[in-house]
């Protein structure tokens, strides 16, 4: 069976917000850093503020790749409307009936399911974004869901 979805447009603001939750969720060790810094307050109160700026340093840096990938060209395609074709082989991330793209199985690493979307992460910043709305049925999310949890991408 294959699954045929409506076309869908990752917005930027969404792309933005789940990529710095997944970057920050795979870093989660460089907040120690900047907790551990926090700790020589008794030293200084130098070290509190050094701290605390280091951590919000690290998600402003974070926050700029990616709010800075949504305006260069190159990344323009991550934008674009699409229509997903999915069967237990692939993904076909299609932009029209002629022009498109095959994504393996493999090449996901997890998938995260919200109340919303299903989120299936390829790398740190690169994710497909499948809100609910677009599957054209419910038959088409139970047998989607059926499909991770085949390929042992979602917990049962």
């Amino acid at each position: 069976m294959i699954i045929k979805t409506k076309k869908y447009q990752l917005a930027k603001n969404t792309y933005i917000k789940i990529a710095l939750v997944n970057a920050l969720k795979k870093q989660w060790w460089a907040f120690l850093i900047a907790l551990g810094i926090c700790a020589f307050t008794f030293l200084s109160y130098w070290f509190l503020a050094l701290g605390i700026l280091g951590a919000v340093l690290f998600v402003a840096f974070w926050a700029i790749q990616f709010a800075g990938i949504t305006q260069v060209d190159q990344y323009k395609v991550l934008f674009d409307k699409y229509t997903y074709e999915i069967d237990g082989r692939q993904i076909l991330i299609k932009m029209n009936d002629k022009q498109g793209m095959q994504m393996k199985w493999e090449n996901i690493q997890t998938v995260d399911k919200t109340k919303e979307a299903y989120i299936l992460y390829v790398s740190k910043g690169q994710f497909v974004y499948l809100p609910f709305k677009i599957f054209n049925s419910d038959n088409d999310i139970n047998f989607f869901e059926a499909l991770l949890k085949r390929k042992s991408l979602v917990k049962e």
